[in-house]
């Protein structure tokens, strides 16, 4: 199953579909190291080969050009996003992959998990809401970004207050919360809990 992305790891994906789009081969090895400005074609080598064992590429070492994308679908209005389950407080287990439209998804590499509890209905996110998380690092947060971290047992879903409040001691950064999808119907059961916040009823 496919894992989330770092920050770079998701760019050098998106710029490779992109590439692939308007030129129906792959970059070379040194063409990615120049869109991304790395001069060790070794280095190239080494995020593509994270993005092969994290799932979202198959490439054949031998060719420079030997980049095989994944369960990408290539239309350049939608975007794959796998659905992660909690377990363990891992989420590199993906219940489900589907497309949506790249104004609600954003960028290639983006996750979905879904929310569990009430502790943020004050800021319009209920139990149960799919939320859309973009890895990023650290220093992109500004303060008020919805953030996801992983901590033990239970990921956290929160409002981050800036570095000064130290909300990154709770946690592994995972990513920040850029969208959210919810279901209107009533009556439709929930499946089984992907991010939980402290507090949160269960």
């Amino acid at each position: 199953m496919q894992k989330p992305l770092t920050t770079l790891e998701r760019r050098i994906l998106d710029y490779l579909v992109e590439y692939l789009r308007n030129n129906t081969y792959q970059p070379s090895i040194r063409e990615i190291g120049q869109r991304f400005g790395i001069r060790s074609t070794k280095t190239v080598s080494e995020y593509l080969q994270s993005l092969a064992d994290k799932g979202w590429i198959e490439r054949d070492p031998s060719r420079s050009r030997g980049v095989r994308l994944i369960g990408l679908e290539m239309s350049p209005q939608t975007v794959t996003v796998p659905r992660y389950h909690n377990g363990a407080g891992r989420t590199d287990t993906a219940a489900e992959s589907f497309e949506l439209d790249r104004s609600i998804a954003g960028a290639t590499g983006v996750f979905c998990i879904r929310m569990v509890g009430d502790a943020l209905v004050r800021d319009g996110v209920l139990d149960g809401d799919l939320l859309i998380v973009e890895p990023v690092e650290a220093d992109q947060l500004v303060e008020g970004d919805l953030i996801y971290l992983r901590a033990g047992a239970e990921p956290i879903v929160r409002r981050y207050a800036g570095r000064e409040a130290s909300d990154l001691a709770h946690g592994q950064l995972a990513g920040r919360v850029i969208s959210m999808l919810r279901n209107i119907r009533s009556g439709i059961p929930a499946t089984a809990p992907l991010a939980t916040v402290p507090g949160a009823a269960h």
